[in-house]
């Protein structure tokens, strides 16, 4: 997908403000809560093994109904990293301390042939 121009600009102001984990780092690391944050129909297609849902429409509405302890590590993913680096920089601002964003996404994910499962 070509993203517009403002919207890269605005991923690329924050992504200095977010910790990005790398695949590798997070295979390496099981302490990691994994939130697909992708649209429903994303997420029913197929995604990445141990992960639960909360898409980008509702994230910060619900998570801290899902996720009361803002010290919980939180690794979030979308389709490439760039709605995830949003995600992880707004709930950084709602308090949340131990929050991250996947390098490259899914596409980085599927790129590495690693598993995926559509339950």
């Amino acid at each position: 997908m070509q993203h517009n121009p403002g919207f890269i600009a605005l991923v690329e102001s924050i992504l200095p403000k977010v910790t990005e984990v790398s695949v590798e780092a997070y295979q390496a690391d099981d302490s990691w809560q994994l939130l697909d944050v992708r649209e429903d129909h994303e997420w029913l297609k197929d995604h990445l093994p141990g992960a639960r849902h909360l898409g980008r429409g509702i994230l910060e509405r619900d998570i801290e109904t899902r996720y009361p302890d803002k010290s919980t590590p939180l690794l979030l993913y979308c389709g490439g990293g760039y709605r995830s680096a949003l995600a992880a920089y707004n709930l950084q601002l709602m308090g949340y301390t131990r929050v991250a964003s996947l390098t490259g996404g899914y596409k980085a994910w599927v790129a590495r042939d690693l598993p995926l499962v559509n339950d």
